[in-house]
């Protein structure tokens, strides 16, 4: 399945979108967190969403 990570600075730009796949949301969410932490984006406000729409990773 595909997956979305959006990242947001306060004024709610994009400042990162990025998809990839992953066989499940536990790899999707490893995924999502390893790719933030390489972008030094860990702290800032953040989703990783499904192509189907579900959340699998929030951060405010």
């Amino acid at each position: 399945m595909n997956y979305v990570l959006t990242v947001f600075d306060k004024t709610g730009e994009k400042l990162l979108e990025e998809t990839f796949e992953a066989a499940s949301e536990k790899e999707a969410k490893e995924t999502g967190e390893k790719i933030l932490k390489e972008k030094n984006y860990l702290e800032t406000t953040h989703r990783c969403t499904s192509t189907a729409g579900k959340l699998v990773l929030f951060h405010r």
